[in-house]
Order: structure tokens, then sequence, then C-alpha cells
């Protein structure tokens, strides 16, 4: 993922409630989607959908009031949703927000 769309997608998630409900999302959708290809179960491979995208769009149309870039770059949004959770869970997401200039505590 190029740096100019990281920064772009970080400031779309400045607020931290979206970027805990994409964490949420998508670590509950990895954990369905898991089930699923495990199980082979077409419904739980909808659940994991539902999962990562359900609290995401809610974010981004409620708290930010923004459009999802899933829209516009599918792939390089998942990407980012990854590259978002590892960085949250490590303790890297301070630093990455101040690089796109947005307040981790806005």
């Amino acid at each position: 993922m190029d740096d100019a769309f990281w920064l772009r997608y970080l400031r779309a998630h400045a607020d931290p409630r979206t970027r805990a409900l994409h964490a949420a999302g998508t670590l509950t959708a990895t954990a369905v989607a898991a089930a699923a290809l495990a199980k082979r179960d077409l419904r739980l491979a909808g659940a994991a959908l539902a999962c990562g995208y359900g609290p995401a769009w809610f974010a981004h149309a409620f708290i930010e009031r923004n459009k999802p870039e899933t829209f516009s770059a599918p792939f390089r949004s998942l990407a980012g949703d990854y590259r978002m959770c590892f960085a949250m869970l490590t303790g890297a997401i301070d630093g990455e927000l101040t690089r796109a200039g947005v307040s981790a505590l806005r």
C-alpha cells in the first residue's frame, strides 16, 4: 500500500470510536471467515462480511460522516483495515496518526 493512500485512510478514520469499531469488525470478521473456511459454510462467509462491513460502515455514516474508502479502493481499504488493526495492537497507531496529521485523542 502506498504511503499517500495510507495517510488518507488514517485521516478518514480520525475518530477513535471509528478505529475501535473497525478493529472490532475486522478481527471478528477474520475469526468468522476462518470458521467459514474450516467448515466450508457459505452462511458463515456471509456473516464474516456483515461482521466486517457493518461496524465500519456504521462508523463512517454516523461518526466520521464520510464515505468509506471501500467504495473507491476495496483491496487497499482491506489492507488498510489490517494495517490499522496491527498498528493499534502494537501501539504504533499514535505515531502513524501523527504522520497523517490526526490527533490520537481527537
